[in-house]
């Protein structure tokens, strides 16, 4: 009982450690940028707000948007890998290899490209129902044959999922390189120039599928210890996956309605929490939620430097120190 009881402060006190390290890097994201501003200015613009002052117009209109945004963002993208890996029990699922991100940006583009749409809430729903299109494919094409769902088929059919709506992307701006500029964004992944009315359309569904994500955990946790003990202990598992499925392509779907493509944190930040608390989703899906936020900041502040003034794009960012880690992972599951 009393080493239970320790292991249960330190994951609560892991938590808090996590939040004051979130804290820092939501701080470093308002002060640092192209137009350096101290915390004593930051402080300042938020009790004694000057529409006349460049610095205050900048925190408020560019950077806590900004910070806001990444912090929701990385926590979408973390929990949803989380949830994703669970249903699958592969450790390489996440919305960015399983064609989910792809499925959403291939028809955002098709609607910005061909249909001219730019409503943000149309362009939602369009990316949930990519999110939703790519997700069906690669879990029915996963599934097909005797065996059933294995890692290797379902990665397999990630991997052609994505490869099939990329190059559906690609071909669509080869027609219309005109509107190429428009959706550069969604390609790349940014938080750049987005705001919070970008993200309020959205917002409601995000929180929804939080709740529902949390209220999942204890499910996962009896459903990842396997299908037939799940089902005699009572659990219902068809309507736990299909819960499962629609709270990632929610979570997803909105993610690339509102900075377009950025992959690999839901593929690193599981991980690091199951390493950190261990495989009970009560703790992993809040630490994936702070972890995923610290990782998409401190990303973010890293891409403002390199070649400023210009910006390297987040998701090029996020690929730089993903694609080492899938690797990693990659190798040690096939040797298993």
């Amino acid at each position: 009982m009393i080493q239970i009881l320790n292991t249960k402060m330190l994951k609560i006190l892991g938590l808090i450690l996590g939040f004051f390290l979130f804290v820092i890097f939501f701080i470093l994201s308002i002060v640092l940028g192209i137009t350096d501003i101290n915390l004593k200015t930051a402080f300042e613009s938020f009790i004694e707000y000057d529409p006349l002052s460049d610095q205050h117009v900048i925190i408020q209109t560019t950077r806590v948007p900004r910070a806001v945004i990444a912090t929701i963002i990385g926590a979408n993208l973390a929990i949803a890998g989380a949830l994703m890996q669970a249903l699958t029990r592969n450790p390489l699922a996440s919305p960015s290899i399983f064609g989910i991100n792809a499925g959403a940006i291939f028809f955002v583009v098709l609607a910005l490209t061909f249909l001219s749409i730019t409503s943000l809430v149309h362009l939602m729903w369009i990316a949930f129902f990519g999110a939703g299109m790519a997700a069906f494919a690669v879990y029915y094409i996963g599934s097909i044959g005797r065996e059933g769902m294995t890692p290797l088929k379902i990665v397999l059919a990630g991997a052609a999922i994505t490869a099939l709506f990329s190059s559906f992307t690609q071909g669509m701006l080869v027609v219309d390189e005109a509107g190429l500029q428009d959706v550069l964004f969604w390609l790349a992944g940014s938080v750049s120039g987005r705001t919070l009315e970008m993200l309020m359309p959205v917002l409601p569904y995000i929180i929804f599928a939080f709740i529902v994500a949390l209220a999942l955990a204890y499910p996962v946790n009896i459903l990842t210890s396997g299908e037939d003990v799940a089902t005699g202990l009572g659990q219902r598992t068809g309507l736990v996956k299909i819960m499962i499925a629609i709270t990632v392509v929610i979570l997803a779907g909105s993610s690339v309605a509102v900075v377009g493509a950025i992959g690999f944190i839901g593929l690193i930040i599981p991980h690091i929490a199951r390493f950190l608390v261990g495989v009970d989703y009560r703790w992993v899906i809040p630490y994936c939620a702070m972890l995923g936020a610290i990782l998409l900041l401190l990303a973010d502040i890293t891409a403002r430097f390199p070649i400023s003034p210009e910006e390297i794009p987040l998701g090029v960012m996020t690929s730089i120190i993903g694609t080492p880690f899938f690797i990693y992972i990659a190798r040690r599951g096939f040797r298993k």
